[in-house]
């Protein structure tokens, strides 16, 4: 393929990711998620790099193992969307446009406790993107990609009732409540 022909397919790539977003898709969505992903896959090593306290090993492990299921789970979330047909996000500029989890180099001073509590909000939110992908897959009759989402809102689910016992708190605490 040469320069011209890959430079046509890149546009309508953009055109089409646009016109996604517009009107979410499932597979926009699961873009987001997969930025998402991406994003906590670098938190979650400066975590590991950096956790310092009495209890850092114990912790330093349990970020061991969930840097260990992020990665696995970035992968199999893009291979489902290529198996779907799906162009994915590849780049860190497109992590860093679709993404909604943040980053931020001080983290690496955080106590554990505060890094703890960061991985429940990123949870949360990326839980937000699922959730939705969840709904416009089976809008979409997309079943293999809903079942896929289905079951990393459970991890997610699973992650962030560990971490908040760490933290000696339920599952739903600090959610906040609806005034409906």
């Amino acid at each position: 393929m040469d320069k011209t022909a890959i430079e046509t397919k890149y546009q309508a790539e953009i055109k089409q990711a646009d016109v996604d977003h517009h009107t979410p898709t499932a597979g926009a969505m699961v873009g987001h998620i997969m930025a998402n992903l991406a994003i906590e896959q670098r938190k979650l090593q400066q975590m590991e790099w950096y956790a310092t306290s009495m209890t850092s090993l114990a912790f330093k492990n349990i970020l061991a193992d969930l840097l260990i299921e992020n990665g696995v789970l970035l992968e199999r979330t893009a291979q489902r969307l290529l198996d779907e047909g799906e162009v994915i996000p590849t780049t860190t500029a497109e992590y860093q446009e679709y993404g909604m989890l943040t980053e931020d180099a001080r983290i690496k001073y955080w106590t554990p406790a505060m890094m703890t509590a960061e991985l429940v909000a990123d949870y949360r939110t990326a839980n937000l993107f699922v959730t939705r992908a969840i709904k416009l897959a089976q809008k979409e009759e997309r079943l293999t990609l809903a079942n896929e989402l289905i079951d990393l809102l459970g991890r997610n689910q699973h992650q962030i009732r560990v971490l908040q016992s760490l933290l000696n708190l339920t599952p739903q605490d600090g959610l906040e409540e609806d005034d409906d």
